[in-house]
C-alpha cells in the first residue's frame, strides 16, 4: 500500500451526553472526502485516543470502514504503550477491513531502540495489515532513531512512518536510509507536522497526516498535491495562505483549537474530554480571526 497525499487525523465528535457522535462522524467523513483528501485516520492523537475507551475505538474503526467504503484510505489508530494491547487493536483493525493501522511508538515506558524494533516485529509477524509507525517524541517521550527506522522499514507489513519530530535533518536521514535500502516503492516518510509538510515533501516525504485538513481540507490537500507534482511555487502560495491556521491550531493542546474551529464553522465536533479543557477566551478570539481571514466563517 502506498500512503501518499493528505490523510486527515480526524477529531472525534462527541454528543452532549459524552458519547461518540456516530452521525456526526459519518457527516465529517463525507465532508472530508468531498473536499479531496486521500485518506482518513480515526482514533489517533487528534481523535483523543488517550481518553476514548477501547470499545469506542473499535466502534470508530467500524464506522470509518463502513462509511468510507473503499473511496479513500481508511486508517485505524491502533497504538498503545502495551504491546499486547496494541496487538489486540491492530488485529481488530485488520478484521474490520481497515486499509492500514497507525501504531504510535509505545509511550511513557520509554522502550530501548531494540525494544521498539521488537514491538513492531511482533505486530508485523502476527498480522498482515499494513502498519504505519507514528513517531511523536513530544508526546511519547521516545524518539525512534534513524537506524531503527531502517530496520523496521524492512519488515514485510510496515509501509510508512508518520514523522512528527520537527528535526528536518532527521527527515533527510530517514529518506536517505530508505533510498539506500532500496525501499522507496515500499516505505514512505509522511509528515506529522502540518507546518513542515511542504519542506518535508521537498526532501522526499510523500504526504501528511494532517490536523489542519479537519478545518480546511480543500486547501491543505491541494497544497500537498501541488508539491507532489513538483509545483512548489503553487504549493508555497497555499502554505503561506494556511500558515496562520497551521500555527493557531496548536495555540493550546491539540485537538482543543481544532475542535473549537469546527464548532465555529458549524461542523460536528463537540467538547474535548477532560483533562483537556476549553480554549481560553483570548485564544478563541485568535482562532476566530484566522478562520474569518480564510473566509471559513
Amino acid at each position: 500500500m502506498k500512503l501518499e497525499g493528505t490523510t486527515v487525523a480526524m477529531i472525534t465528535p462527541f454528543t452532549t451526553s459524552d458519547e461518540v457522535d456516530e452521525e456526526g462522524m459519518r457527516e465529517n467523513i463525507n465532508y472530508l472526502m468531498d473536499n479531496g483528501v486521500e485518506g482518513l485516520l480515526a482514533a489517533g492523537t487528534t481523535g483523543e485516543s488517550a481518553t476514548i475507551t477501547h470499545q469506542e475505538q473499535r466502534k470508530m474503526m467500524d464506522i470509518l470502514v463502513d462509511e468510507v467504503n473503499g473511496r479513500v484510505k481508511a486508517i485505524a489508530g491502533a497504538g498503545s504503550n502495551s504491546s499486547k494491547e496494541a496487538l489486540g487493536l491492530v488485529q481488530y483493525a485488520e478484521d474490520a477491513g481497515a486499509d492500514a493501522a497507525l501504531v504510535i511508538t509505545p509511550y511513557y515506558n520509554k522502550p530501548q531502540p531494540h525494544g521498539l524494533y521488537e514491538h513492531y516485529r511482533m505486530l508485523n509477524d502476527a498480522t498482515e495489515i499494513p502498519l504505519i509507525v507514528y513517531n511523536v517524541p513530544s508526546r511519547t517521550g521516545t524518539d525512534i532513531d534513524v537506524e531503527t527506522i531502517g530496520k523496521v522499514a524492512q519488515l514485510e507489513h510496515v509501509v510508512a512512518i508518520k514523522e512528527a519530530n520537527p528535526d528536518m535533518d532527521k527527515v533527510s536521514q530517514e529518506v536517505q536510509i530508505i533510498q539506500q535500502l532500496g525501499l522507496e516503492d515500499k516505505f514512505q516518510v509522511i509528515s506529522g507536522n502540518d507546518n513542515l509538510t511542504l519542506p518535508m515533501i521537498s526532501q522526499g516525504a510523500r504526504g501528511v497526516i494532517s490536523v489542519v485538513a479537519n478545518v480546511d481540507p480543500e486547501r491543505m490537500s491541494r497544497m500537498v498535491r501541488l508539491a507532489l507534482e513538483g509545483d512548489f511555487k503553487g504549493a508555497m502560495d497555499l502554505h503561506y495562505e494556511l500558515y496562520d491556521l497551521m500555527k493557531i491550531l496548536f495555540v493550546e493542546s491539540n485537538p482543543v483549537p481544532a475542535k473549537e474551529s469546527l464548532n465555529m464553522i458549524g461542523r460536528p465536533a463537540g467538547h474535548v474530554r477532560m483533562p483537556l479543557a476549553s480554549l481560553k477566551d483570548e485564544n478563541r478570539e485568535k482562532v476566530r480571526k484566522v478562520l474569518k481571514d480564510l473566509e471559513l466563517i
